[in-house]
């Protein structure tokens, strides 16, 4: 069985990370079985979240855990898609991956407040009288992976814009569509939901959640996508479990 490692269920989302996220629903959509896990950083194979263990091959990055459930179980999370729409996939997921969740980890990590309700979180198992150095040198490694992303550079108030700009996007090319690409889900519905409710979700108060939750047809996107993939939950990112 394939065993799945993530941070686990926090903020009220599946996992914390949206790439675990990502990586969880491509296997729910897949319909193969899996098991969640806690995740070791040391026995990651790229260092980090999420990878999984399918048989003893160790494999990490939510992208090339698709590849490997498309090449070894013969997956087609793109059937019936044309070569245009595939195309237009790609570019959707990685704007959602490369754009939205630098964003998304500005709101999260810089903003003290955000900080304070969630990221804090993470360091409780560090000894108590260390752990003030801890958050402060993982908060500086984060502010320098900003810096170096680019994202980083900008203004608190460019970010927000530039993470408002992608989530418009993703709201106007999704349409009144019931799923992404269109009437079923697809390989791009597992990245997008993902990384929209990470921003939507409202524990992280900022303008790029007051963004993503202005959207009702993302809310509805997402009250789809929870009730075909995650129908356990009643609600995610304040967003009630609908078709």
């Amino acid at each position: 069985m394939i065993a799945l490692f993530g941070s686990g269920p926090n903020f009220g989302l599946p996992d914390a990370s949206p790439f675990v996220t990502k990586a969880e629903t491509l296997l729910r959509m897949s319909k193969l079985p899996f098991q969640k896990a806690p995740m070791s950083f040391s026995k990651a194979p790229k260092g980090k979240i999420p990878y999984i263990d399918d048989d003893g091959e160790v494999l990490g990055d939510s992208t090339l855990i698709r590849w490997h459930l498309e090449r070894k179980y013969k997956v087609d999370f793109d059937q019936g898609l044309t070569s245009e729409q595939r195309a237009i996939a790609w570019a959707f997921e990685k704007m959602a991956e490369d754009n939205l969740y630098w964003a998304m980890v500005h709101a999260r990590w810089m903003d003290d407040a955000n900080f304070q309700k969630g990221p804090r979180e993470f360091f409780k198992a560090a000894p108590a009288i260390i752990r003030p150095l801890v958050v402060a040198m993982v908060r500086r490694r984060v502010r320098k992976s900003l810096h170096g992303h680019g994202m980083g550079r900008h203004s608190a108030t460019e970010i927000a814009e530039l993470g408002s700009r992608s989530l418009q996007a993703i709201a106007d090319y999704l349409g009144s569509k019931p799923f992404f690409m269109g009437n079923e889900p697809s390989g791009a519905d597992a990245a997008i939901f993902a990384f929209v409710i990470s921003s939507m979700c409202p524990l992280f108060e900022s303008p790029l959640q007051r963004a993503a939750a202005s959207h009702d047809n993302l809310r509805r996107y997402v009250g789809r996508m929870a009730a075909r993939f995650y129908p356990e939950l009643g609600e995610i990112a304040g967003c009630k479990v609908s078709a």
